[in-house]
C-alpha cells in the first residue's frame, strides 16, 4: 500500500514507520525537518508543515491511507491549542486530497475507566499530561462527526513504553484494558503492529479501538 505517515520521528510514529517498511509498504513521511529521517528503501520524505492544510494535501495526494501519529510535543505550554490546530489542518488536508482512509493515534485519557467516567476525569490523572489528553479527547469528538473519511481512532493503553515486538496483542473498544487489577500496557512496537493490522484489514471503520499486550 501507499501510506502517508505524519509524526514519523515521534514516539509512536517511529515504530509505525519501522513496521510499515518491514511489511513492504511504500511510505511517504511528512516532516518539517526531513534531515531527521535516514534514507531507507521504499521511504520518501516530504517537507511539510502539518499545521498547513494545503501542504498536507500536497504531501498525501495519491496515498491509499494516511496514518497520523501527530503530537506537537508534551513540552509545549499551549499543547491543547496546537494539538487541535494540527489535527484540524490534517483532517482538512486529507479530505482535500481525496484520501478516504484515515487512521489517527490519540491518547488513553478518553478511555472509560468506569461507566460514564473517562480516565482523564479521574482525580489522579497526572497534571502534566492533562492538556494534551484533553486535546486528544476533543480530537476524537471531532473525528466522530466526520462523515467523509473512513476514519479509525486508536487509543493506546495506559502503559505505553518502548519495548520489543512480540507481534501479539489483544483489542478493546472504549474501555481501559486491564492486566489483573492494574491497567494494561503495550510496547510501541506492538502498538505499531496493531495499527498496521488495522490499516491492512479495516476492521474498525468509523470506530475507536485500543490494544494491549497479550500474555
Amino acid at each position: 500500500m501507499k501510506i502517508a505517515l505524519i509524526g514519523a520521528t515521534g514516539f509512536v510514529g517511529s515504530a509505525v514507520l519501522t513496521e510499515a517498511l518491514q511489511r513492504g509498504h511504500e511510505v511517504t513521511a511528512l516532516s518539517r525537518n526531513p534531515a531527521k529521517l535516514a534514507s531507507q528503501p521504499k521511504l520518501r520524505v516530504v517537507q511539510a508543515d502539518v499545521y498547513n492544510a494545503k501542504e498536507v494535501t500536497n504531501a498525501v495526494t495519491g496515498a491509499d491511507v494516511v496514518i497520523s501519529a501527530f503530537n506537537p510535543g508534551w513540552d509545549k505550554a499551549d499543547i491543547y491549542e496546537l494539538f487541535l490546530k494540527g489535527q484540524d489542518a490534517i483532517v482538512a488536508g486529507v479530505n482535500a486530497a481525496g484520501v478516504k482512509r484515515f487512521v489517527s493515534v490519540g491518547g488513553a485519557g478518553s478511555l472509560f475507566i468506569a461507566p460514564g467516567l473517562q480516565l482523564i476525569d479521574t482525580p489522579d490523572f497526572p497534571a502534566e499530561w492533562k492538556q494534551g489528553a484533553l486535546a486528544a479527547r476533543e480530537a476524537l469528538n471531532r473525528i466522530q462527526k466526520e462523515t467523509r473519511l473512513d476514519w479509525t481512532f486508536i487509543s493506546p493503553p495506559v502503559g505505553l513504553a518502548p519495548g520489543p515486538r512480540s507481534g501479539k496483542y489483544r483489542l478493546g473498544a472504549d474501555d481501559v484494558l486491564f492486566e489483573g487489577d492494574q491497567p494494561a500496557g503495550i510496547s510501541t512496537a506492538d502498538l505499531a503492529v496493531a495499527i498496521l493490522d488495522e490499516v491492512e484489514t479495516s476492521k474498525h471503520i468509523r470506530r475507536r479501538f485500543t490494544a494491549a499486550s497479550q500474555h
